[in-house]
Formats: structure tokens, sequence, C-alpha cells
């Protein structure tokens, strides 16, 4: 299933994303690799890094709550997730 997120990062938390930020990109090319990952960038307002946004692809909602689980921008505090959203979604094919 397709996804969309959309994840504001908690208030004051630029150096700890900056200090995840290492471990989520690794995470992230090996997802992207995978196919699971389809794109992702970072939200700017103001030339600062306020969240990010991600097109995913997953076979199951277990799937993408153990990536969650296990993503260092959630274990680190950096994405609120009281505001956290996962829109399901159908990207239109490139070809």
């Amino acid at each position: 299933m397709q996804y969309l997120i959309i994840a504001y990062d908690n208030e004051n938390a630029l150096e700890r994303r900056l200090e995840s930020r290492e471990a989520h990109m690794d995470g992230a090319r090996k997802l992207m690799a995978e196919g699971k990952i389809i794109n992702a960038g970072a939200l700017i307002e103001d030339d600062v890094m306020v969240g990010s946004t991600l097109f995913i692809d997953f076979e199951s909602d277990d799937e993408l709550d153990e990536w969650l689980e296990n993503e260092p921008y959630v274990k680190n505090n950096v994405w609120n997730m009281d505001e956290f959203q996962i829109v399901p979604m159908k990207l239109l094919p490139k070809n």
C-alpha cells in the first residue's frame, strides 16, 4: 500500500534532527533501494529543515509500524508524532 507521510518536527528539534540525520539517511537509502521509499524530502521554512515528506510503499500496516518503531527521527523525538500524518494514496505510474 502506498502512503504519503507528512511529518513536522517537534519544536526545537533541529539539533536532534542533525544528530540523527546520518542514521535516518542510511535507513532511507536502504528502503529506497528496496523500493519501499519511493521518494522523500525535507520540509523547509525560512531555509531551515522543519519536517519530512515521504512517499512509501509497504506490504502491510505491520511493516509500516515496524519502520516507524525503528526510524531514528521517531526514536530521537525529532518528528512530532501528535501531528504525524499517514495518508493512503496511489501514485501515478512513471510509465
